[in-house]
C-alpha cells in the first residue's frame, strides 16, 4: 500500500464573514484556492461574543454544498424553503444549495464559546440547478468508534463498525472527527482516487513516515495521494480528516455562487436581484 504523506502545510488566514464573524480561512485563499472538490474551509470560534454575535444574516447560495459542523455553541438556522432549526454542539447540517437558497445562520447565544467549521463542497454541473436538499445530523445519532488510543466520530464514510449517514454521494466523501491520545496512532485506508486533507484543531501530530515541519493547532495539511494514512499524536490531539473524489470541472466563483462559467455567475446575480432566484 502506498503511504500517504504531507504535501503542503498551510496556516489559515484571519478573515471575517457574514456580519463580522471572525474566522480562520484555510481553503479559498491565495495560498490554496480549492482542493477539488473542496472550495472553502473556515474555522470559526471565540469566547468573545463580539466576535460572533452578528452571525450570518440572510444570504444566497447556488451551486455548492455547505457542511456546517458545530463543536460548541448554538446556531439558529432559517431559509427560503421554510426550514428552521437550531444547531447545537456536535450537530452537522449538510446543505445542498442546488439552484438557489437564501438562508441565515445566527448565534442562539449571547455569551460562552462558539466553535465550529464550515466546508464548501462543489457540485457537478448536472446537479448545480437541482432543488435544495438538507441532511441534518443530530450529535446524539452520530456513530462513534472508541478505544484506548482514539475516538472517531463519523460524519461521512466508515471507520470500524461506525458509519456516517451521508451515503450515495457523488464525491464519495469521508469526514471524520478524530481525537488521539499522546504517543498513539490513527491509521486509515483512503481511496487513491481521492483528494484528502487534515485540519488539525488542537495538539501536535506527525503525518506519514517522512519528516515534515512541525504541525500544531489550527493548521491545514494537504495530503498526497495514496492508500494508507498514519497520524501519530506527539501530544493529545484533535483533528478532522476530510476526503473526496475530485469533480474535475471548470470552476467560476462569484461570492456565494460557484458555477462552471462566468455567464452562469452573472445569471445567478441577475436572478437574485430580479427576485427570481428561489424557485
Amino acid at each position: 500500500m502506498k503511504q500517504i504523506e504531507v504535501e503542503k502545510i498551510i496556516v489559515p488566514i484571519a478573515a471575517s464573514d457574514g456580519a463580522g464573524v471572525k474566522l480562520k480561512r484555510s481553503i479559498g485563499t491565495h495560498l490554496i484556492d480549492y482542493h477539488d472538490p473542496f472550495l472553502m474551509l473556515d474555522e470559526f470560534g471565540s469566547e468573545n461574543k463580539d466576535d460572533y454575535i452578528g452571525g450570518f444574516p440572510p444570504h444566497p447560495h447556488r451551486g455548492i454544498e455547505t457542511v456546517t459542523y458545530m463543536l460548541s455553541g448554538e446556531f439558529e438556522h432559517e431559509d427560503s424553503t421554510g426550514a428552521k432549526g437550531r444547531m447545537s454542539s456536535g450537530d452537522v447540517q449538510w446543505m445542498k444549495t442546488g439552484g438557489g437558497i437564501i438562508h441565515s445562520e445566527m448565534p442562539a447565544m449571547t455569551e460562552g464559546k462558539l466553535h465550529g467549521f464550515q466546508l464548501w463542497v462543489n457540485m457537478p454541473a448536472k446537479f448545480k440547478m437541482n432543488k435544495p436538499e438538507y441532511i441534518y445530523i443530530d450529535a446524539k445519532e452520530m456513530q462513534i468508534h472508541k478505544d484506548d488510543d482514539k475516538k472517531v466520530k463519523v460524519i461521512a464514510g466508515k471507520f470500524g463498525e461506525a458509519e456516517g449517514p451521508i451515503k450515495g454521494h457523488n464525491v464519495e466523501p469521508v469526514y471524520l472527527d478524530i481525537e488521539i491520545e499522546k504517543e498513539k496512532e490513527f491509521t486509515f485506508n483512503l481511496p487513491s482516487t481521492h483528494n484528502s486533507l487534515i485540519y488539525l484543531i488542537e495538539g501536535e501530530v506527525k503525518v506519514g513516515e517522512q519528516n515534515h515541519n512541525p504541525i500544531k493547532d489550527s493548521t491545514l495539511i494537504i495530503l498526497t495521494r495514496g492508500e494508507e494514512l498514519k497520524v501519530s499524536g506527539l501530544t493529545k490531539a484533535k483533528f478532522l480528516l476530510i476526503s473526496g473524489k475530485p469533480i474535475r470541472e471548470p470552476i467560476a466563483r462569484g461570492g456565494p455562487f460557484v458555477m462552471n462559467t462566468k455567464e452562469e455567475i452573472l445569471k445567478a446575480v441577475q436572478d437574485y436581484h430580479n427576485g427570481t432566484f428561489v424557485k
